[in-house]
């Protein structure tokens, strides 16, 4: 059961409280700077995390005037497109509803997760980051905790991504293997608490390295994973070697 940290309170809290029941999701990011990126590609986590246990999601974007500039980047970022937020007073019969928020923005009804901000080292620097290394870098650092996009961090996640990729394409060609039980546990249980991603991703570092474990299995776990993380991890199947 996904559980997060409802920022009203401090406590844990049931993401989806009824099984099977609509969960709506509603961001609210007013500009278009990368903390407010850093806010959808949250909501886009949780929107995954929900769907894969099941969980019906209703996603919806409460926006300024810089919203189609959000989204368009949004986009490039892998996000999935989010409605945008109407008059949600009647619902479509929700059990719960999660907003999603910069810390310290304006208060909102129910259950809510902050997102701590995002720090470029140059703001102009983004424009030149491939989407899926930006990616990679905001989901690098706990939601809760700032985020700071140096030259370093951008290096990491691209030398990361691109090794992942490589890796991945290479699994693929042999045997298929289910992915073992226990790494599926870890990676459950990492996201399920509070969309502990960081750890998810040190699952997979775990997975990478593992002699024990045979290629057909790294696929499939990394695959599994992606469903989450949203890097397009199998995009480089059937290149050349």
């Amino acid at each position: 059961m996904l559980r997060i940290i409802d920022a009203r309170t401090g406590e844990p809290v049931d993401a989806a409280p009824a099984r099977r029941g609509l969960t709506r999701v509603e961001v609210h990011a007013p500009g278009s700077d990368t903390t407010n990126l850093r806010v959808l590609l949250v909501a886009d986590l949780l929107v995954r995390a929900l769907e894969i246990g099941g969980t019906p999601v209703w996603a919806l974007l409460t926006g300024g005037e810089h919203q189609a500039e959000l989204r368009a980047q949004a986009t490039a970022l892998g996000v999935r497109p989010f409605e945008d937020s109407p008059d949600v007073s009647a619902g479509l019969g929700e059990t719960q509803a999660v907003h999603v928020a910069v810390e310290g923005g304006a208060a909102t009804d129910g259950v809510r997760i902050d997102v701590a901000p995002a720090h470029p080292e140059d703001p102009g620097a983004r424009e030149g980051i491939d989407p899926g290394v930006l990616r990679l870098a905001l989901l690098a650092r706990h939601h809760s905790a700032p985020a700071r996009l140096e030259t370093a961090a951008f290096d990491e996640a691209r030398g990361t991504l691109a090794r992942w990729r490589g890796a991945v394409a290479d699994w693929a060609r042999r045997p298929s293997r289910p992915v073992p039980d226990e790494v599926r546990g870890r990676l459950r249980d990492a996201w399920e608490d509070d969309l502990d991603v960081p750890r998810v991703l040190d699952v997979l570092h775990g997975v990478e390295t593992d002699p024990e474990l045979p290629d057909g299995a790294r696929f499939e776990t990394y695959a599994y994973a992606d469903r989450l993380l949203g890097l397009d991890l199998t995009r480089d199947l059937g290149s050349p070697s």
